[in-house]
């Protein structure tokens, strides 16, 4: 899941804290990628339908990432932060955003 740095020892398991698990929160993860500019920005976002993994549309604040999973995050395709997002960085498509 991404709490420890490496799959040599378990003796690494020992130091897991609860701060660990905090950090792998979605919330958490859109701030680092910077999708967010704070928690309780990232926390609307998501409770409002903006963000997804993978293909599932994620509404709940407390779902746990993996490290492997951070790759998948994007915003939903019909969501407005998306629009916005492509239009300031001119890569909007009008066909894109039909759907």
């Amino acid at each position: 899941m991404g709490l420890i740095p490496t799959k040599r020892s378990l003796q690494l398991c020992n130091e897991v804290s609860a701060s660990s698990f905090c950090r792998r929160r979605l919330p958490v993860v859109l701030v680092r990628n910077h999708m967010a500019e704070n928690l309780k920005a990232a926390t609307t976002f998501i409770e409002a339908g903006h963000v997804r993994v993978g293909l599932e549309v994620v509404s709940d604040t407390a779902f746990l990432l993996t490290r492997s999973m951070e790759d998948f995050v994007t915003w939903t395709d019909t969501s407005a932060i998306k629009k916005h997002v492509m239009e300031y960085n001119e890569m909007r498509d009008d066909f894109d955003m039909l759907a």
